[in-house]
């Protein structure tokens, strides 16, 4: 395992809705071995709101890094949303770069149908309502960034009774066509379901070698 140098970069890691910082263990001890500095962030996706979120939790993290070096960030399906909602106002270090597992870029049909549930509403509080894909839905209301985007999406999916409300490939969640941005600047598809995609060796794989060369390994 490599230490951290002092010309090292910070890597900040930001879980999925319903999940804590367990679920990204594998990917800071990856990038941990690569010599970055790592922040795995938990927080709470109950109380807040995407914007209150990127305030109380993701903004800090950033400033708590000093400024002086990249800060990639490391996110899952919400964490993803979380971080562009913090671009809409800051932009990161110059050669930072940030990768996306699975984001619901373009809203979640899931969501959409789980939304008006009573147990969801309980579990998934505020935020839970914010990932639909109709007017409401904050993904409508965040402009393009201006970041080194890619982008990892899954097409294995755990739950075929969701799947069935997804147009086209999905991993259980988020459709392969919802996660994409205009302004990403690399994509890639790998097998796996949207709960478990941060545990993918080839996700894993391919985090790493975006953060190395702003393009994911193709071929």
């Amino acid at each position: 395992m490599s230490a951290p140098g002092s010309g090292a970069a910070w890597a900040i890691l930001m879980h999925g809705m319903a999940q804590t910082s367990w679920s990204m263990a594998l990917l800071a001890r990856d990038l941990r071995r690569d010599g970055h500095r790592v922040r795995n962030l938990g927080y709470p996706t109950r109380p807040y709101d995407v914007a209150q979120l990127s305030e109380r939790y993701l903004a800090p993290a950033i400033d708590a890094c000093g400024g002086g070096l990249p800060v990639h960030l490391v996110t899952h399906s919400l964490g993803g949303i979380i971080a562009r909602q913090y671009l809409q106002r800051s932009r990161l270090p110059a050669g930072s770069r940030v990768v996306m597992l699975a984001p619901p870029n373009h809203g979640s049909e899931v969501a959409d149908f789980v939304r008006h549930w009573r147990v969801y509403r309980w579990w998934m509080g505020q935020v839970g309502q914010q990932l639909g894909t109709g007017p409401d839905g904050i993904v409508h209301h965040l402009r393009p960034v201006d970041a080194q985007i890619g982008i990892i999406a899954g097409n294995r999916t755990l739950q075929p009774w969701f799947s069935r409300l997804i147009p086209g490939d999905d991993d259980g969640a988020v459709s392969v066509a919802s996660t994409r941005l205009d302004e990403m600047r690399d994509f890639v598809v790998v097998s796996a379901s949207h709960t478990l995609i941060m545990f993918n060796r080839q996700a894993r794989s391919q985090v790493r070698h975006f953060l190395r060369e702003g393009a994911f390994h193709h071929g």
